[in-house]
């Protein structure tokens, strides 16, 4: 596939996470749960995103939801983020914030295959990866994300999450 043709798919699936968000809407707060709001102030983007853990057999993602507002990539990221996350245990989910964070320090050169297929549809954001200002809105759901998880308890700062 040529490089045109694989950015303009890359652009689609950004566009459709943007047009049909996945975990859009905020679900209350269970029992091991935190919350986060965040905001982008080079742009206005923001984020007030929800995780709850289920702890039966280790600290698992039952859920993610958030509600907020910004451009198609900010939006995307967090529906992409929402489908990588929801299932994935503490260490799979700080596994996917450093991959998704290595893939912005690319600046658009892409990672190994194995990285890429570890994001699935997150690898769609390696041309966002170009435009040093693109990049916090594709970041802003992780940070958002990463925080809540430090107020659920079950991490804290200075884990791996937060170094990714």
């Amino acid at each position: 596939m040529s490089i045109d043709a694989m950015e303009q798919l890359y652009q689609q699936v950004i566009l459709d996470h943007a047009r049909e968000p996945h975990g859009r809407g905020l679900q209350p707060l269970g029992l091991l749960a935190g919350e986060s709001h965040q905001i982008n102030p080079t742009c206005g983007d923001e984020v007030t995103l929800r995780v709850e853990l289920d702890d039966a057999g280790g600290p698992i993602v039952r859920d993610v939801s958030w509600d907020g507002q910004g451009c198609s990539i900010s939006q995307a990221s967090l529906s992409v983020l929402h489908d990588l996350v929801v299932g994935a245990d503490l260490e799979e989910v700080d596994r996917l914030a450093g991959t998704f964070r290595a893939l912005m320090n690319a600046r658009g050169l892409g990672l190994d295959d194995d990285a890429e297929e570890l994001l699935g549809d997150a690898t769609a954001f390696t041309g966002v990866a170009k435009y040093p200002a693109r990049i916090k809105c594709a970041l802003l759901g992780w940070a958002a994300l990463q925080d809540a998880l430090i107020k659920t308890g079950a991490t804290s700062p200075g884990t791996p999450q937060e170094d990714a």
